[in-house]
């Protein structure tokens, strides 16, 4: 594999991630799965499922292991480094010139004019999600978990990684829910 396709990757991931890990998770998508094709979605989706439920930034752990994954330790230590610093970089210059501007409605523009991006690049992350659940699960149980998903999130207040931690434990505790995963391995 080749270690600048790596750095490109996450590189540009770094440059374009504006808005932190959560907005950077459709791009490294975008370059690990569809340009590279280094995964599959369903990989994916495993890879992400397990980086939220570890501590640390979400765009750094997925640029460790996929780098990993590609490139060995050398393409581990290239994917983070790609990844971190244009980060560093552009905060030491954007925060040192635009703190003195930070009062002037282009700056407040445009950090606002950004949110909604954002929020679209996430959206179609979700929806993939969502069909990835449908197809796996079926519409009614992807409904189900995602509804007692958003009450335990959102109106409980319980930390995302501790439901994901529960549901791992429950599906290598639970006979029931093994039989159900072999079955489904041997309909593919």
């Amino acid at each position: 594999m080749n270690q600048s396709n790596i750095f490109m990757a996450f590189f540009r991931v770094g440059i374009l991630g504006y808005g932190g890990g959560p907005a950077s998770i459709p791009l490294i998508q975008k370059e690990a799965v569809d340009i590279y094709k280094w995964m599959d979605e369903e990989e994916f989706s495993d890879t992400l499922a397990i980086g939220n439920t570890l501590p640390g930034p979400i765009a750094t752990k997925l640029a460790g292991y996929i780098g990993y994954r590609v490139g060995g330790i050398l393409g581990m230590i290239n994917a983070i480094v790609a990844s971190v610093i244009p980060t560093v970089i552009l905060m030491i210059i954007l925060l040192t010139s635009l703190a003195s501007f930070r009062e002037y409605e282009w700056v407040q523009g445009m950090t606002k004019g950004v949110l909604p991006v954002v929020a679209v690049m996430l959206g179609v992350l979700t929806w993939g999600f969502i069909e990835k659940s449908k197809n796996d699960l079926g519409w009614l149980k992807a409904i189900f978990l995602i509804i007692i998903s958003i009450v335990l999130i959102e109106l409980a207040g319980i930390h995302p990684a501790i439901i994901i931690g529960l549901l791992i434990i429950i599906v290598l505790v639970n006979p029931f829910s093994r039989s159900l995963s072999k079955e489904a391995g041997e309909k593919e």
